[in-house]
This record gives C-alpha cells, sequence and structure tokens, in this order.
C-alpha cells in the first residue's frame, strides 16, 4: 500500500453528509447539555476524550466504490469539521499480511493492535514458542526481546529505540531524528541530547550481549539496524506503520 496512492485526491473528493430521517419526539426532545455515558460504562478515573473508527476496506473495494482511501479520509474529516470544528483528527494505514483472512474490519483491528481485538486472540497463541529458538526475537506485538530463549530486561525506552531501528531496517537514522520521534512532547529543556542517544544505544548493546552488533554505527550519521540469520521479527497480527494520511 504506497504512501503515493493514498494521498492522492480526485479534483473533486466526495462528502459524506447525515441522510435525513423523519423525526421522533425522542429526537426532538431538548438533549441535557451536560449529558454523558452513564458512569457504570467507564473505568473509574477515566473520561471519554474522542474515539477511534476502524474502518475495513482495501484499496481495490474503494476503486470499485469509485473512491479511494485518501478521498474517504478527506470527506470524513470534511464531515468532522462541520459537525464539530474544534475535534482534532490522525488517521493512519493498517497494513496487515498479504492474504490475511477473516472480515475487514477485523483484520484492520488486529493491524493496528486494539487492545481487545488482541485480547481474544492471545488465548490462541503459543506462549512459549520462541522460547524454543536460540538468537534473538524481537517481538513488535508483545513489546519484548527474546535473547537465547530467555526475556531481557529492555526499559521502555531501549525497546522503542531498538523498535524504530527495526522497522526501518537497512537505513541509516540520524541521532536528530531519533530524538525527534522518540522524545516527541517533550519541551526543549527535556529533550535529550544526541550524546544522551549514545548513551541509550550503548545500554541497548549491552543487553543484546553477543548479538550487539545487529545495531550499527555509521559514523558521523547514527545508527542502523542490521538483521542476521540468528534474529527474528515477530509483528504479530499486523505491521506497525509510520504511514500517515
Amino acid at each position: 500500500m504506497s504512501n503515493t496512492a493514498l494521498l492522492e485526491r480526485p479534483a473533486a473528493a466526495r462528502h459524506l453528509r447525515a441522510v435525513p430521517t423523519a423525526p421522533t419526539a425522542e429526537a426532538l426532545a431538548p438533549a441535557p447539555v451536560d449529558a454523558a455515558p452513564s458512569p457504570r460504562h467507564l473505568p473509574p478515573g477515566t473520561a471519554p476524550r474522542g474515539f477511534a473508527l476502524y474502518v475495513g476496506i482495501d484499496e481495490a473495494k474503494a476503486a470499485a466504490s469509485g473512491v479511494s482511501l485518501g478521498v474517504l479520509v478527506d470527506a470524513l474529516r470534511r464531515t468532522l469539521a462541520e459537525l464539530a470544528p474544534d475535534a482534532e483528527t490522525y488517521a493512519t494505514v493498517a497494513l496487515a499480511p498479504v492474504g490475511a483472512g477473516g472480515r475487514d474490519v477485523d483484520v484492520v483491528r488486529l493491524a493496528l493492535h486494539e487492545p481487545s481485538a488482541i485480547a481474544r486472540t492471545k488465548q490462541d497463541e503459543p506462549e512459549d514458542e520462541d522460547r524454543l529458538h536460540g538468537g534473538v526475537v524481537v517481538d513488535i506485538s508483545r513489546k519484548r526481546v527474546l535473547i537465547d530463549g530467555e526475556s531481557a530486561a529492555f526499559t521502555f525506552k531501549e525497546f522503542e529505540l531498538l523498535q524504530y531501528l527495526v522497522l526501518r531496517e537497512g537505513r541509516t537514522i540520524e541521532r536528530t531524528e531519533l530524538v525527534g520521534s522518540l522524545w516527541q512532547g517533550v519541551t526543549e529543556d527535556e529533550s535529550p541530547g544526541e550524546r544522551t542517544i549514545d548513551v541509550h544505544v550503548r545500554r541497548l548493546r549491552a543487553k543484546l550481549g553477543r548479538y550487539e552488533d545487529i545495531v550499527r554505527t555509521v559514523r558521523g550519521v547514527g545508527y542502523r539496524f542490521d538483521r542476521h540469520a540468528d534474529v527474528s521479527i515477530r509483528y504479530g497480527h499486523g505491521t506497525p506503520s509510520p504511514d500517515r494520511f
């Protein structure tokens, strides 16, 4: 699924609109201003902040309807801008293995690691399958690293760093890109310098032990992940993707 195809926009994009229906007495009644979901449906200490709409459709099915994925996203955003101008939106592409079976929307939910969808499938996954093998297993879906069958004690930031390099296998990543991507939302004072990145990489390599050279230094530029024959990557039900609309 290429970024170019997803970002194409036709001259006149369709705009989704609500289909008018005959109003009922309930619909005509004014809703209370402070209406909110019943507390019994919310975990304690939480409050609704938005929603996720999972859309199951591939490019071929969209084209058969005379649209594209990019056009659908644009139409939804236009409609939302009319209904709730202050709403912020974010859209990402769901990448799934070719030939993944099941309903389109279920494939999308798994690809985007929607918690309840993942929970329903975990019972079918062999927990100790990867422990039977040597080498390094980088398990993206479960956020863990196994080294010669044993779970490595990676910190959250160390795993994020390794994952960022793994998902961009073979490409040299500059230190400035690592800082900007892995420390988003922090203030300038909290943002680490390039020397801090070097410290994180040294600790990461130390925990990789004899497999430390899978994270290579490109002198004067940054770092690169090089996969060896004894390194396996587990993506789970979908491949995490940085692609955005």
